[in-house]
């Protein structure tokens, strides 16, 4: 993760890929194409050249033609390094990132081989996907989208307003840098580090250093009326982040904690921040 990135200074649509994908992200896609399809080609039989016709890609190429592009099959260049030359600039240079999107599940639908191979190829996206940090996986081998526009609000906001609170913003960037990370992404910490901003505004609100959560819900509660359901919801979040997969003991054995994890407890926990500074300031 780059500097600009650990430290905040990269926006969180920049970091989270939503209507959006960066050049890393697009080569990653491209180059899963390739090896999953392009590279894929064979020769048809006794040819010299590398024909499009009678390849085991030829009726992949005509779907793609005719029912995406919609060009006339006739138009197809004649070999398969003229086709892949034709559509590396329609990628690269000439589509938005949702024409992208488009036509990845176009080569899903006319995927040209079995169904094994075309598991393999949606599981290789998905990897790319999640390793640049898109809010977008293929399911049932279509692009969904599994983060939301207010999911992504709710953390930025939360980077905003906790400007004056710089022991909370600094939880709240290395949940994000560790849940984010390309190289090594750590769920576990992240979670703690999303709990942990919580804590934080709270003994800041509560002016109560050594509270615990439970402790400064309490005095929240009392002296701003703090729902009943809300205070027994964050104390539920303080629950799973103490006993669930041993976020906070030194356990030996690998976490199975996932994105999917890290990403629900930042946004519930950016939400919360953002309403108690709302109703205390």
């Amino acid at each position: 993760m780059q500097f600009s990135e650990r430290y905040g200074y990269k926006p969180i649509r920049e970091i989270i890929q939503k209507e959006s994908i960066n050049t890393n992200l697009k080569n990653s896609l491209w180059n899963t194409i390739s090896e999953c399809i392009f590279n894929e080609y064979s020769r048809p039989y006794l040819a010299r050249a590398n024909l499009i016709s009678g390849s085991n890609l030829e009726s992949f190429f005509k779907l793609l033609f005719h029912s995406y592009f919609k060009k006339r099959i006739d138009q197809i260049p004649y070999s398969i390094e003229s086709t892949i030359a034709e559509i590396d600039t329609l990628f690269f240079k000439t589509y938005k990132w949702y024409e992208i999107y488009d036509f990845i599940e176009a080569c899903l639908d006319y995927f040209p081989f079995d169904l094994d191979e075309k598991e393999s190829f949606a599981t290789l996206l998905n990897s790319c996907l999640e390793i640049e940090n898109s809010v977008y996986r293929i399911i049932n081998y279509r692009v969904t989208e599994i983060t939301s526009e207010q999911e992504i609000q709710s953390i930025e906001d939360a980077l905003i307003n906790t400007n004056p609170y710089s022991g909370v913003q600094q939880h709240l960037n290395q949940s994000l840098k560790l849940m984010s990370d390309r190289q090594k992404p750590d769920y576990r910490n992240s979670i703690k580090e999303s709990i942990s901003a919580v804590e934080s505004i709270c003994k800041i609100v509560t002016n109560e250093d050594k509270a615990t959560l439970g402790k400064a819900l309490k005095i929240i509660e009392d002296k701003h009326g703090l729902h009943a359901a809300l205070k027994g919801s964050l104390s539920q979040l303080y629950g799973y982040t103490s006993d669930a997969d041993g976020i906070r003991h030194a356990m030996l054995e690998e976490s199975n904690l996932s994105y999917i994890d890290a990403k629900f407890m930042l946004v519930a926990c950016t939400n919360f921040i953002n309403y108690l500074i709302e109703k205390t300031t």
